[in-house]
This record gives structure tokens, sequence and C-alpha cells, in this order.
């Protein structure tokens, strides 16, 4: 009998087990969902919060090099928060010239894009039953005077989210240089090195992930720009700025990046739609060299991220935050990935993140 019981008591153990675990995974899915949720809710003040966290990690390692050179914190940062000025400036500059050349060849490129629509419905009106005047009624000036309309507003709706991004990196970079003092202060010794020295591999790390991926990214932009400016398609500097941006969403981005150029080398060179096979050509080598030989070497296969995790990563923050959410999902994958590899309890959650080419190599050589 007492035997039956503990068959019993074994059996009901692991059903509630079972059932504890189900009730767990359902509850996880239910607090992503929420936290979800809430962060697609306040992306008004996420967005720059999250800019302004990546932005730290470039600027404050300067902050605190001139600390330690005795220049005051309040003068330090006030030096930064200059330079990022200046640099927001350039690039409105630049923003708005890119604007008004493209406003200034407005009116041709509709005319073109008219031209065009005529010659192909004459063709297939030719060829197969479609008459002639399908689509007519597309009003290629307008279609296009709204779609430089929607980006306006994008690029108004980034211009109000520069303020709360700078107030963040001032808060940010004031507590900065004092982060290991108070760590020191907090924790017991022993514990409080291990801290210091997780929290500065951390920052480290995520810095020089950032810095190299402006770099490669800048010289990705300067590559599109000469190369389009050889074969002279026209706005070559703006699909150089479009390359630097979207090269920070592995893969897709090159491919968004590449689309805008040769759709205007169609245009702008027809009846010869071999410049635009051309364009796509040297767009091409220029994303695969960069972007499979110079990246991976340069950073190492420690820090590439799973091909699958980057797309979780674009399809969640794109939903979460769209086009910006877009462009920061890698940036922020890569450091999550960071934090977990240098945490002792998380380093499997890194290695799951990461493409594996190490572990393979790893494994291989043992």
């Amino acid at each position: 009998m007492w035997f039956i019981n503990t068959r019993t008591s074994k059996r009901d153990f692991n059903v509630n087990m079972k059932r504890s675990s189900l009730i767990v995974g359902l509850l996880s899915v239910l607090v992503v969902f929420a936290v979800a949720t809430a962060f697609r809710a306040a992306q008004s003040v996420l967005i720059p919060l999250m800019i302004a966290w990546l932005l730290s990690y470039i600027c404050g390692p300067v902050v605190t090099y001139l600390v330690r050179k005795k220049v005051p914190l309040g003068l330090s940062v006030f030096f930064v928060l200059l330079l990022v000025l200046f640099v927001c400036y350039l690039s409105g500059i630049f923003l708005y010239g890119r604007v008004q050349s493209f406003a200034a060849e407005y009116q041709n490129y509709a005319e073109r894009l008219m031209v065009i629509h005529n010659d192909v419905m004459y063709n297939l009106s030719q060829r197969i039953d479609v008459p002639e005047t399908a689509f007519a009624d597309i009003n290629w000036t307008r279609e296009i005077g709204k779609r430089l309309l929607t980006a306006s507003g994008n690029v108004a709706n980034f211009l109000g989210h520069l303020t709360l991004v700078l107030i963040f990196l001032v808060f940010m970079l004031l507590g900065k240089p004092y982060f290991q003092y108070k760590i020191k202060k907090a924790f017991p010794v022993e514990r409080a090195r291990i801290f210091s020295k997780v929290t500065g591999t951390i920052s480290k790390q995520i810095g020089q992930y950032l810095i190299v991926k402006v770099a490669i990214s800048g010289v990705t932009g300067i590559l599109v720009w000469a190369a389009l400016s050889v074969i002279k398609v026209e706005f070559a500097l703006t699909w150089a700025a479009l390359a630097f941006f979207l090269n920070f969403i592995p893969s897709i981005g090159s491919i968004l990046a590449s689309i805008p150029p040769i759709l205007l080398a169609v245009v702008q060179f027809y009846p010869n739609g071999w410049m635009a096979v051309l364009v796509a050509v040297v767009l091409l080598i220029i994303q695969m060299t960069m972007g499979n030989i110079v990246e991976p070497k340069i950073m190492g296969d420690n820090l590439n991220l799973s091909p699958v995790v980057i797309l979780l990563s674009l399809v969640f923050f794109g939903w979460l935050w769209g086009i910006v959410g877009a462009l920061l999902s890698v940036p922020i994958a890569a450091a999550i990935k960071i934090v977990c590899e240098n945490i002792e309890g998380l380093k499997p959650i890194s290695v799951l993140m990461g493409s594996g080419k190490t572990c393979m190599k790893e494994m291989q050589g043992n």
C-alpha cells in the first residue's frame, strides 16, 4: 500500500511540475507581450533614450578622458555636447541640400516617369491584350509629391526627438566618470573588483563595436558615392548617405539601400537599361566586400550575430518602433550579446545569439 502511494505521489508530483512549467511559460509569453506593448506605447520617450544610451558608449570615453586630465566635468560634457550638436548641424545642412537638389529636378523626373509609363503600356498593348490607356490616371507628379511629404514628416519627427536625445545624453554623461567609484563604495572589495571589471569590459566592447560599425558604414557610404559619381548617377551623395544608415541593418539594409539608385538609373538612363545593371553590379560588389569580407575581418567572429537573431531583432524592433527601431535593432542585439557574454550565468544566451563560427572552429580544432 505504501509502495502504491509512493508511485502515485511521484506521478502527481511530475504532473504538477509539468503544469507549473506550462503556467510559467504562458506567463512569460504574456509578460513579453505586455512589455512590448508598453514599449510601443512609450516609443516617443524610449527611442530617444535608446539612441542616447548607444551614443553614451561612444561619447563616454571622451568625457572620462577629459575628467582624468583635470578638465571639469561640466566643461567636458559641454564640449562633447557641442561636438554632437555640430555633427547634427552638418547633417541638417546636408539633408536640406539633398532635398533642395531633388526638388529642383522633381518635375524632370516626373516627366521622365510619364514617358517610361507610356512606352511600357504601348509595348504591352502590342504584345498582350492590355489597353494602352490602362493606368493612365496615375499622376506621377502627385505620387512623388506624396512620398516627399511622407519623408519630410519623418525627418520633422526625428528632429523633434533630437532634443530629448541630447537631454538624456547629458544626464548619462554626467554620471559616467563616477560610476566606478560608486561601485567601489557600494560593494565589498572583491565583489566591487569583479563588478567593475565586468561593467568596464561591457562598456569597452559596446563602444568598440559601435565605433567600428560607424567607421565601416562610413567607408561603405564613401565607396558608394565614388562609384555612383564615376557612373554619373544623379544624387550620388544622397544614396551614399542612405547606404551609411542602412548598413547598420546587415544583409537586408544593403538591399534596401541599393534599390533607390538602381531605380533612379533606370529612369535617368532610359532607354539604356544596361546602365541600371551596371549600377546594381557595382553596388553588389561593394556591399558584398564590406559586409562579408571587411567587417568580419575587423570585428571577428565573436561579435557576429546569428542571421536568425538579426531577423527576429529586425522584425521585433521594426514592429515596435518603425524605421528607427529597424536601424537600432542590430546595435541593440549586439549590445545584449556583449552583456550576456560577460556575465557567467548568461553566457549560453550569448553563444546561442552568435553566428556559431567560433564554436565550429573550436570544435574542429579539438
